[in-house]
């Protein structure tokens, strides 16, 4: 926990002893009365905490807040449902690394059981995506959703890039890439991204995209690419198309 988050509504009030947090500055950090330590606001400032007194049962701390964080990274992604340990590995993992935003959808080859899971309805997901943004002393996390359908979330994007009928995908700037083992146009690594874009990422679920998924990719201005020749793990495929992206961007 290299930074400790507290939503807006818990800074007026002492911290239970048996929250982890409490646990984590007494026991980890070892802080004593007057010592400080590295706290953050959830998409808001960070700061610092000053460990003001300790009872048995809760800590009493006060908070000095630095500026309003940086704008988090214009990257979308859009991913087929996994079975949810996946999804808890690509929550928090996904945060650490920055991504904007994050939707869970529906595709034809998605198992639709995964959607009732009880990650989602019962809002377990925010936990991990907490754990993300601790590691990565940030307080942004990503905008999370589980309930699209491929085509909605397709359809709520902007209106779709148009590119020459005939191009050089590695001169000409992309911002819609769809990962796919089978019919991508052009490795990930050759892409051309320009700094400051807004990039929307499509990984299909862990049985691959179907034909008709796509189709619909391309129609809405989505360029099929690779990883190379290896087949990875939904997790590992996420945490290596969104390093090499940010790397693209001059994010890294």
């Amino acid at each position: 926990m290299n930074l400790i988050l507290f939503e807006s509504a818990e800074i007026d009030v002492p911290l239970p002893r048996s929250d982890t947090r409490a646990e984590h500055i007494i026991k980890i950090l070892r802080r004593q009365i007057g010592d400080t330590f590295d706290v953050g606001l959830v998409d808001g400032p960070l700061g610092k905490a000053t460990l003001a007194a300790i009872t048995e049962v809760a800590l009493t701390l006060s908070f000095t807040w630095g500026p309003p964080p940086a704008p988090a990274a214009r990257i979308t992604i859009l991913l087929g449902l996994p079975r949810p340990q996946t999804a808890r590995d690509i929550l928090r993992d996904a945060t650490t690394l920055g991504v904007g935003e994050l939707h869970f959808i529906a595709t034809e080859r998605s198992d639709a059981n995964y959607a009732a899971a009880t990650l989602w309805s019962s809002g377990e997901w925010r936990r991990h995506c907490l754990a993300g943004a601790a590691q990565a002393f940030t307080t942004s996390l990503p905008v999370v959703t589980s309930h699209y359908t491929l085509a909605a979330a397709l359809a709520a994007l902007p209106a779709a890039p148009s590119l020459p009928s005939s191009h050089d995908l590695a001169r000409i700037p992309l911002t819609r890439l769809a990962l796919d083992n089978y019919e991508a146009s052009i490795p990930l690594s050759k892409c051309h991204l320009v700094g400051g874009a807004a990039v929307v990422l499509a990984l299909g679920p862990e049985r691959g995209w179907a034909s008709t998924d796509r189709e619909a990719l391309r129609t809405y201005g989505f360029t099929l690419v690779d990883l190379g020749s290896r087949v990875l793990r939904s997790e590992t495929a996420v945490i290596a198309t969104l390093t090499l992206v940010r790397a693209k961007l001059g994010l890294l």
